[in-house]
């Protein structure tokens, strides 16, 4: 399923989430002016390489002595190709507009590094001897979708879905799309478990844990707009007003 766009227009223009799509645009284009071998030394020192963190493999090389702490926030402005960047900045335009409304332009900055900073913990501990490096946005992403889930879940996703050959363009509850999204994940997350491979490919804990920092930091608010929302019928005492 592919999301095209949300029925929930912003209320403002959304500085931050333009500026973090701008971000990482920029550091692409200059991994494109990189040579191969130059990439992969750029993914080995700036990525997160789990097996670095757990002590079970050798650090991975230092860039002007930077510790190794960093790379869980420069990863997340690394890309590993075009159809990378452009489904994870698609992703983050369609539902971080709306998130960052409800949380202010500040609020949402923090939110986002959070989540990828938590993404990147996660993916550590379930591929601890992994020596692959892991980089992309798509752990903080996953962490904007959390937050829209509960920010709104009155929401509905205009989706573009593979029916045999032919595409067809539905609409779907916003619950629907992004529990069928977290599900997949979950699934393909403890199916790698059992894998025990070594090979790259999609950090699913990643996802997992993005997801799961943004559903914690939303419900707080989402009580508590429940609650500035609440009302209470008036008693009848046979009087009118």
């Amino acid at each position: 399923m592919i999301p095209l766009r949300d029925t929930i227009p912003s209320a403002r223009f959304p500085v931050v989430t333009v500026g973090l799509i701008i971000a990482n645009a920029l550091v692409f284009l200059n991994e494109l002016g990189m040579s191969e071998r130059a990439l992969d030394l750029v993914f080995r020192q700036w990525g997160v390489v789990p097996c670095a963190f757990t002590g079970i493999c050798p650090r991975r090389p230092s860039m002007a002595g930077s510790p190794l702490y960093l790379t869980l926030f420069s990863s997340l402005f690394l890309h590993g190709g075009w159809m990378h960047i452009l489904g994870n900045m698609w992703s983050l335009w369609i539902f971080g507009d709306n998130v960052e409304d409800r949380l202010g332009r500040v609020g949402f900055l923090c939110f986002y590094v959070l989540s990828g900073l938590a993404a990147g913990v996660l993916h550590i501990v379930f591929n601890a001897r992994s020596p692959i490096p892991t980089v992309g946005a798509s752990g903080a992403i996953a962490g904007v979708m959390g937050a829209y889930l509960l920010l709104f879940p009155q929401a509905r996703v205009i989706t573009l879905v593979p029916i045999f050959i032919f595409l067809q363009t539905i609409e779907l509850p916003a619950v629907v799309f992004l529990g069928f999204w977290f599900l997949s994940n979950l699934l393909s997350g403890i199916g790698s478990l059992a894998a025990h491979t070594m090979a790259g490919g999609v950090a699913w804990w990643a996802h997992i844990g993005g997801f799961l920092v943004g559903v914690l930091w939303a419900l707080p608010l989402r009580q508590r707009r429940q609650l500035h929302h609440t009302w209470y019928e008036p008693r009848d005492y046979g009087s009118r007003w």
